[in-house]
């Protein structure tokens, strides 16, 4: 049983190797060593026959367009208010402006989607940044929740 399980194996790990050949034609040597400058490196990409379906250029142009479109991205942020009342967005402004004056280092975002007023704070990249501050202001927001958004970009130093 051992020798048959050997020679299978074998097998397999041959035409494992077999299968990762890779040949070259004698015009098709490049040394990366004599890539000085970014031209070279540049006439070298240009010079790469790369042969692809049409559906995936057009899927990528797709995604680039898209993601120009987003004014962020995929984040979180704690919401602490949502109302569709007749006094939402009044009711918004207070709520911004009571929550600025106890956590001045916060972002605070006033949405509208038709009839609700929504405010949420902070730009978070993880769930987890998030939850730090779900977990400081819940006494004074007992109905907070974590959503996810679209957040701004961060600042950089």
């Amino acid at each position: 049983m051992k020798s048959f399980f050997l020679f299978i194996s074998g097998l397999f790990i041959c035409q494992f190797i077999a299968g990762q050949s890779i040949s070259f034609d004698m015009n098709d040597n490049i040394e990366i060593d004599s890539i000085t400058t970014e031209t070279d490196f540049m006439d070298i990409i240009s010079t790469i026959d790369i042969r692809q379906d049409i559906r995936l250029e057009r899927m990528l142009e797709w995604h680039i367009k898209n993601n120009k479109k987003l004014d962020g991205i995929d984040g979180y942020r704690v919401e602490i208010f949502f109302s569709s009342a007749m006094n939402a967005r009044e009711r918004a402004l207070e709520i911004k402006k009571e929550f600025l004056s106890s956590y001045p280092d916060h972002n605070v975002h006033i949405l509208f989607s038709a009839p609700n007023f929504k405010v949420r704070v902070g730009d978070f990249r993880t769930k987890n940044e998030a939850l730090k501050l779900y977990k400081k202001i819940q006494k004074d927001y007992p109905g907070a929740f974590i959503v996810p958004d679209i957040i701004d970009f961060p600042m950089l130093k």
